[in-house]
């Protein structure tokens, strides 16, 4: 809580990924990957509930184990067409069901695939949008390489820039953000404006859209199975002790 505002955490996790099936309990260095998260949000200082929502019966069993409530995610809320908006609505309102008297002033959104997150980013979240007042605030990553600068589309096999530029110099690309995934914390109105139903699925980020900035590896996002890979080694090496 902060400032009197409760805070719920909903944890989201899909049995279904064409990328790597049932991502969120394969195995990172020895557990499941989604316990990682469910270790970030019991951590978190600010959270005065958490919640998963998911289709999958494994990683429902491990919320509990973790004595996290699990909230069954309806099969129409689990394709890969579902939006992450609705899901969360719905987790939220059967949480508050479950819990008489609690209502949510603040929603974390925690992806299960993201076993990688930064200490006290979940915190530092929940405490920027109460005190900006904003809509929402998401967690950021510089881009590096991938600038869109340094980027081209293809006419054929032409290459044709992306943004007309003559930029050869990393220290002369103008400072761009990606939005990691590691946190994303939003107003209760926001979440339930009506406007959010509509076609844009961004909708619920609500008008005015904060972020705080992390390190480039601060978060690791797994799709693949190379993201398993990268992810074990960012972990790996946070267990290393300085030289």
């Amino acid at each position: 809580m902060i400032d009197g505002k409760k805070i719920l955490a909903v944890i989201l996790a899909r049995a279904g990924s064409k990328g790597l099936p049932n991502k969120c309990v394969v195995p990172l260095l020895g557990k499941p990957m989604i316990v990682y998260t469910f270790e970030h949000a019991k951590t978190a200082e600010t959270l005065d509930g958490i919640a998963l929502t998911t289709d999958s019966p494994q990683a429902a069993a491990l919320a509990r184990q973790h004595g996290i409530d699990v909230i069954d995610r309806p099969a129409d809320l689990a394709s890969d067409k579902a939006r992450v908006d609705e899901s969360v609505r719905h987790a939220v309102l059967q949480y508050e069901a479950g819990h008489p008297g609690f209502s949510a002033d603040v929603v974390i959104i925690l992806y299960g695939n993201i076993p990688v997150r930064a200490a006290g980013c979940i915190d530092r979240a929940a405490e920027h949008l109460v005190r900006c007042d904003g809509d929402s605030v998401r967690t950021v990553a510089p881009v590096g390489k991938m600038h869109p600068d340094w980027m081209h589309k293809l006419d054929g096999d032409r290459l044709v820039q992306y943004r007309v530029n003559s930029i050869h110099r990393r220290q002369e690309l103008e400072p761009v953000y990606s939005h990691d995934g590691a946190v994303i914390a939003l107003t209760r109105a926001a979440l339930f404006d009506p406007s959010t139903a509509g076609s844009d699925p961004h909708a619920f980020f609500g008008k005015d859209r904060r972020a705080i900035v992390q390190g480039p590896h601060d978060a690791v996002d797994i799709d693949e199975p190379l993201d398993v890979f990268v992810a074990e080694a960012v972990l790996r090496h946070r267990m290393t002790p300085p030289a």
